[in-house]
């Protein structure tokens, strides 16, 4: 299932009440990510503009440093044994949300339990997008919606003065929405969209998980809802026995049933 919210690259507006309108696209490594915020009216368009600049320079950062991929990240050089992950915070804190998503789900979503050793690609992005609306928020800016991919945060409400509007999409049928989400404050993760369901492992075999359809997951937090999807499109029925979650996780399955 897909999720889509509306945005445009780079562009700066005005909306009559709310003040300047930010909507943009970035690459940030092998990752699109967009962004759509209003500014308090005190905001002029320089500091939207440094509060955009803020975002993304956490993203380009956070990808330099922890991107599993790159050979001299924390998490490459945490993975191969050369440091321990309390000698840097942000490591120790990502470290901390994979132990505690492998305890949540069973051990189905488990960043060990993969090729090589650590790996917390599951989580990583959310976090990031997570990291970026943190600086978001230092900057003054409650009204807000990033997305990466089929994933989505948002806080506050959109250009238009309402709840952001989520569209989810049947990853079988892309022209067909399955639900419209309305939400203030709150996640939408989405695992195995546009037909990607290839880079999913069963932890406790490590072959290809064949798990079942769903795996869009609505809640508090992206790198959480992150780790549930991915965990419950790998443990199918078996997931039954912890989700949904006490902390405000569910699924939306392809009828569009949370």
């Amino acid at each position: 299932m897909t999720t889509t919210v509306a945005t445009r690259n780079s562009l700066l507006g005005r909306t009559r009440a709310e003040g300047i309108v930010v909507r943009h696209q970035v690459q940030v490594g092998a990752s699109q990510f967009g962004f759509c915020f209003t500014a308090p009216q005190a905001m002029d368009r320089r500091g939207a503009g440094e509060a955009l600049a803020d975002a993304v320079a956490e993203l380009r950062a956070l990808d330099t440093t922890f991107g599993p991929l790159r050979e001299r990240s924390l998490v490459s050089r945490f993975r191969r044994g050369e440091i321990a992950a309390d000698l840097y915070s942000p490591l120790a804190d990502l470290v901390d949300r994979c132990i505690l998503m492998r305890a949540a789900t069973d051990g189905w979503f488990d960043a060990w339990a993969v090729p090589g050793g650590f790996d917390p690609s599951g989580l990583v992005k959310g976090w990031s997008v997570e990291r970026a609306a943190t600086r978001l928020r230092a900057s003054g800016i409650e009204n807000y919606a990033i997305h990466a991919g089929a994933d989505v945060t948002v806080r506050g409400h959109s250009p238009a003065n309402r709840p952001w509007k989520i569209a989810v999409r049947d990853p079988y049928d892309g022209r067909r929405v399955i639900e419209t989400l309305e939400l203030t404050s709150g996640a939408v993760a989405t695992t195995g969209a546009a037909g990607r369901r290839d880079h999913i492992v069963d932890p406790h075999t490590g072959h290809q998980a064949d798990g079942f359809a769903l795996t869009t997951v609505v809640g508090p937090e992206l790198s959480a809802a992150n780790g549930y999807a991915i965990a419950l499109y790998a443990a199918g029925p078996t997931a039954l026995s912890w989700f949904p979650t006490a902390d405000g996780y569910r699924a939306l399955d392809r009828t569009g049933r949370l």
